[in-house]
């Protein structure tokens, strides 16, 4: 049996006629840019935070880089964030001409450690940006506590947390912005690239609003430099459609890992996903264990046809793209150690027993293949 990795075509096939309907609804009505998709798409997704204000921008990585550059972040400003996130954090931070200060996760939710956090603010910090990773958030209490007591802004990285809670609130509404990615193969994801910016602050949000878009508030006044970071009409349509169905999904993600759970628990060399009490705590953007013999299982399931993936094999801060840095194998020892025993399993909604069973069963036989009594 072939278990992919994502399988964006299934998913694709639950809303097919309204989203072909919306796409050419925004083809009939001739207008592509900043229209009415993406104003009221703005208004749904802010209002499904918990927030006043969404600006819909071009990807993931603008919404940080845009959100950064509106509360002022600039040259020799720091600003701290996870060791083990995707490198478009760290670039966001860079595009801001700022620092990327990278402190260590905690070893079983794998986000960013709190009490690290404390120990890396001095007078040059500007922002704080905890990321939401693989589908669970942050300890936002402990996160908001820290950033209040130093009077420092948090933006928070929500781009695998669409529609994750964190003590009865959902992602994207405890930063003073939050930013997500619609990346096709996130829980929500767009026909393309996508990103939003969600925040309470009328300022921050006009602010974002003008950068995306040259500068501009009217047309060919120009308040300042700005850029081309729009959020596309016809990726607005589509985002319309599929939030939804948003939570219907992630109920679907949530089931499928608890049934990996159910069917990996007693295999020794495999630490499952270890989740917060809350319903939709975690929703499972990535289906991430942590195994002995990472390569060599991957390899195995491979040859059954199984597709997984590594996320993320290097952190940042060890990437010739950050030697600048300064950084050295061991600074992050978490974080570091989790990038040589992490491997991503399938998960997708509509995922099914069977194909789940599959995977289970080849894990299994690998590692009695690797440990004969």
């Amino acid at each position: 049996m072939r278990v992919p990795f994502v399988d964006l075509k299934r998913d694709s096939q639950q809303q097919k006629e309204e989203i072909y309907s919306a796409i050419n609804n925004v083809i009939e009505s001739s207008s592509f840019i900043l229209g009415e998709q993406v104003e009221s798409f703005e208004a749904e997704f802010a209002y499904f935070c918990g927030k006043k204000y969404g600006v819909g921008v071009s990807s993931g990585t603008d919404a940080i880089f845009l959100a950064l550059k509106a509360l002022g972040v600039g040259a020799a400003d720091e600003v701290i964030t996870a060791a083990n996130t995707y490198i478009a954090t760290f670039n966001a931070i860079s595009m801001t001409s700022a620092k990327p200060v990278p402190v260590d996760v905690e070893p079983y939710h794998y986000n960013i450690d709190c009490d690290a956090i404390e120990s890396a603010i001095n007078e040059r910090t500007k922002a704080i940006v905890p990321v939401h990773l693989y589908g669970q958030m942050a300890e936002m209490d402990r996160v908001v506590e820290i950033a209040e007591k130093k009077g420092i802004p948090i933006v928070e990285d929500a781009s695998q947390a669409h529609g994750a809670f964190y003590r009865g609130k959902r992602s994207g509404s405890f930063g003073l912005a939050a930013c997500f990615s619609f990346y096709p193969s996130k829980n929500l994801g767009c026909y393309g690239d996508g990103g939003i910016v969600v925040t309470d602050d009328e300022e921050i949000a006009s602010k974002i609003r003008r950068l995306r878009n040259y500068g501009q508030e009217t047309k060919n006044h120009h308040l300042e430099i700005g850029y081309n970071k729009r959020l596309d009409e016809i990726q607005a349509a589509v985002l319309r459609v599929k939030l939804r169905n948003l939570d219907a999904q992630n109920r679907m993600r949530i089931n499928a890992a608890k049934y990996y759970a159910e069917r990996l628990k007693n295999i020794e060399d495999v630490v499952i996903p270890t989740a917060r009490e809350e319903d939709f705590a975690h929703v499972y953007h990535l289906y991430v264990i942590r195994c002995k013999k990472r390569d060599a299982l991957r390899d195995y399931l491979s040859q059954k046809q199984i597709e997984t993936a590594i996320h993320y094999p290097m952190p940042p801060h060890l990437q010739p793209a950050y030697a600048f840095l300064g950084y050295e194998g061991g600074d992050f020892p978490v974080s570091e150690s989790l990038c040589g025993q992490i491997l991503s399993l399938p998960m997708f909604p509509g995922i099914t027993r069977e194909e789940i069973d599959w995977v289970c069963d080849c894990i299994a036989e690998f590692y009695s293949r690797e440990n004969p009594e």
